[in-house]
């Protein structure tokens, strides 16, 4: 019997299933080494020999692990091919005692993916578990050693992170600069044109010609231009300052003679975008359903242990051979020769982990035909289909016009119309002169559209040709105001972290969990991000005083350095001695002039239990009331304000007393949690959102009468940990 070893049991099943009785597959659960909890565990004299121990919650599987690799013939470490799996292979082999263990990779869990990787097993690469092993101590030297620095500073229960203290200090920033921001004002002139109506192009005989009746021709023989330049000079977003100036030019364009200057006609195309890599998958997962990151990596997680989807913790757009031909297999049998398109996508400079973007296994699997996946998993995996089958299929096609329209300036203009629809008048003088351009395009072949439905503006305009004359129909003026630049959202920060170079595609995900966690930013209603008061203030104090552990440039060169020490370029012990031994000199010059920051507000309470003041504190999870009688008195009260309260209240009754109102609350860890207004009297709680009908009231479960919650992914159930209702 050989003994295979994988990180979970949901990927040891599928795996077990294709191997069959000769092998045993079995689960490490995670990693069964690592640094202590308790302390750094870093040897920093000793060349940062880490001290690694074994999780009491791993030793029970451990020892199952001992006995079975001892009884097997072989035992073979298939852990994730990226720097995190091959660490785990690494720790296992220490911990099992294995002398010569055999690693196997794979980017799909199929039966030809894994039976091939077991025919070619390899050797564990050293040089990427020392690119872990050197992130993985690097995070704990800053973390481990900055974070007492900020509780000195500021208060206790604070952290500092390596990528995490960079991703915060993004969304400070863009703080800053909407609040920085001053609008400026701006115009924007239209004009809506006719074709104009004349005896020549079928205008009725016995009608009336005049300019009015010209311009009440059909629909479609109108559009919208806007203006574009002046006297030949292009007309810049802010020229336009106000409205005197707009009237001024209104009034110019009133008396105009509108004709064509240019028709340019050509095809465009619109390619498809490439397959997916980890950043763009939680990009696009945010942006058209609202998952977060975290939640997108654990429907990933679960759509590749069941064998659907490749390896999705990836910065790579390798497509292989074999799906590659399965692509053009399906797309020429389903949508025709003219469907298909073979690209090869080029990936960004220094793409990390695993060698092969995010796709399908099997493409002819459509989302339609998969089946024994809940809806999330299937929205993710119908996603994943369209984007691979898409990146190998044709440009969509348009037809694409632009026309400019030159608008020149009269002395008079008389309402006499003659029969070739040129208005009789004098000679005219130009003294100025407008261009006005309108564009339309009309999709001519949809190519990747068909399976990949991206949002597009399909305007049709009128035929037109050069030196047409044009009624003008309206003309009219639009004020605006520029814009402070948007506040992060998920998808947004991603790709700014991608962008900069900070964290890697197993990073992004667990950055933006812990910053929130730790209260140093939030998301508003629109599920946009913005800095907590705590959040700006520790971004402040690093930035006064370890500014590099913030920069941008700073950590995507550290990235770089950690890159190069998975290639073999540089050893781990040297990367992180160069970034250490500056580290630790300015962090004890800083320990030495420290001043505690003084947040603290006097106000008029008085406690309750001593008759002291009592003043208003910045703890991590927000301002609190505090005795200042601390520590003899510990009482604390919570800080609301009367429309934070109007806000956090659902307006429903509590249903276990009757008197009290549901309102949101926090635990004193920050975890967000709905309680009795009334408690301590009533200790009504429930940690997801009580579930309120349609009259307004909450509802209760129709098995055992407990109140009915609402979770974050929309899934209404019971809130008693004995019943099992949902919907």
């Amino acid at each position: 019997m050989k003994l295979v070893i994988v990180e979970s049991p949901a990927k040891g099943r599928n795996i077990q299933s294709f191997l069959g009785k000769d092998y045993k597959v079995l689960a490490s659960m995670g990693h069964v080494r690592d640094l202590p909890k308790s302390e750094i565990g870093v040897d920093v004299e000793n060349n940062f020999e880490p001290k690694y121990i074994i999780p009491t919650k791993a030793k029970k599987n451990l020892t199952l692990l001992k006995k079975e690799s001892a009884k097997a013939e072989e035992t073979i470490l298939a852990t994730d091919e990226d720097r995190e799996g091959e660490a785990i292979s690494w720790h296992l082999a220490e911990a099992l005692k294995l002398k010569d263990p055999k690693r196997i990779v794979f980017h799909e869990i199929t039966e030809d993916a894994i039976n091939e990787a077991i025919l070619h097993p390899r050797k564990i690469d050293i040089a990427l578990v020392n690119s872990q092993q050197s992130r993985r101590i690097l995070d704990r030297l800053v973390g481990y050693k900055l974070s007492p620095f900020l509780w000195k500073k500021i208060s206790r229960g604070l952290s500092a992170g390596r990528v995490q203290s960079v991703a915060v200090r993004l969304v400070v920033d863009r703080e800053n600069e909407i609040k920085a921001f001053k609008p400026d004002e701006y115009w924007t002139v239209q004009a809506e044109l006719c074709k104009c109506h004349t005896r020549e192009s079928g205008y009725p005989e016995n009608a009336k010609l005049t300019l009015d009746s010209r311009l009440h021709g059909n629909d479609n023989e109108k559009f919208v231009a806007t203006l574009v330049k002046k006297d030949g000079k292009p007309i810049e977003k802010l020229d336009i300052k106000n409205q005197i100036e707009a009237d001024e030019i209104l009034k110019d364009l009133e008396n105009s003679d509108y004709i064509i200057g240019k028709v340019e006609k050509k095809e465009t195309k619109k390619n498809p975008f490439a397959p997916f890599t980890t950043s763009t998958l939680q990009q696009t997962a945010s942006n058209k359903f609202g998952f977060s990151a975290k939640f997108t990596m654990q429907l990933a997680q679960k759509l590749y242990e069941q064998g659907h989807i490749t390896y999705h913790r990836t910065d790579s757009l390798n497509l292989s051979e074999t799906s590659l031909e399965a692509s053009k297999k399906f797309i020429t049998e389903k949508f025709g020769e003219n469907y298909y398109n073979f690209r090869k996508f080029k990936a960004k400079e220094n793409a990390q982990e695993a060698h092969e973007a995010i796709r399908p296994t099997r493409p002819v699997i459509t989302p339609e035909s998969l089946g024994g996946i809940d809806a999330k998993q299937l929205k993710l995996y119908t996603l994943i289909w369209q984007r691979f089958v898409a990146c190998q299929m044709s440009s969509a096609i348009f037809d694409a016009t632009t026309v400019d329209i030159v608008a020149s300036r009269h002395c008079e203009r008389s309402e006499a119309i003659s029969t070739s629809g040129i208005a009789s008048s004098p000679a005219p003088r130009n003294d100025g002169e407008y261009t006005f351009r309108a564009s339309g395009q009309v999709l001519k072949f949809d190519g990747f559209l068909k399976v990949y439905p991206t949002k597009f503006s399909e305007a049709d305009l009128p035929v037109l040709q050069e030196k047409e004359k044009l009624d003008l129909v309206k003309i009219e003026s639009s004020q605006h105001f520029t814009e402070p630049p948007p506040r992060f959202n998920e998808a947004s920060l991603i790709k700014a972290l991608e962008k900069f170079g900070i964290g890697r595609p197993s990073t992004y995900a667990p950055t933006l969990s812990t910053i929130q966690t730790r209260n140093y930013i939030n998301k508003n209603d629109q599920k946009r991000f913005f800095p907590t008061e705590m959040g700006v203030l520790v971004n402040n104090v690093l930035m006064e005083n370890f500014p590099e552990i913030v920069d941008v440039d700073f950590t995507a060169k550290m990235e770089k350095e950690l890159d190069e020490v998975a290639e073999g370029k540089d050893t781990w012990q040297k990367t992180l001695k160069d970034f250490y031994i500056p580290f630790a000199k300015k962090l004890e010059e800083k320990y030495k002039e420290v001043k505690k920051e003084n947040t603290d507000v006097a106000t008029d309470k008085i406690c309750p239990e001593c008759a002291k003041p009592m003043v208003e504190k910045l703890g991590r999870f927000g301002r609190f009331y505090a005795c200042t009688g601390f520590p003899e008195c510990k009482h604390t009260e919570s800080l609301e304000t009367k429309e934070s309260k109007e806000v956090k209240s659902l307006n429903i009754d509590c249903p276990k007393c009757k008197e009290g109102q549901i309102i949101f609350k926090k635990s004193k860890r920050g975890k967000i949690f709905y309680g009795c207004s009334i408690y301590p009297k009533c200790d009504f709680a429930v940690w997801d959102k009580p579930f309120i009908n349609k009259d307004g009231k909450s509802d209760f479960c129709p098995k055992c009468k407990s109140i009915l919650v609402e979770t974050k992914k929309g899934i209404i159930k019971c809130s008693s940990k004995e019943c099992d209702f949902k919907t």
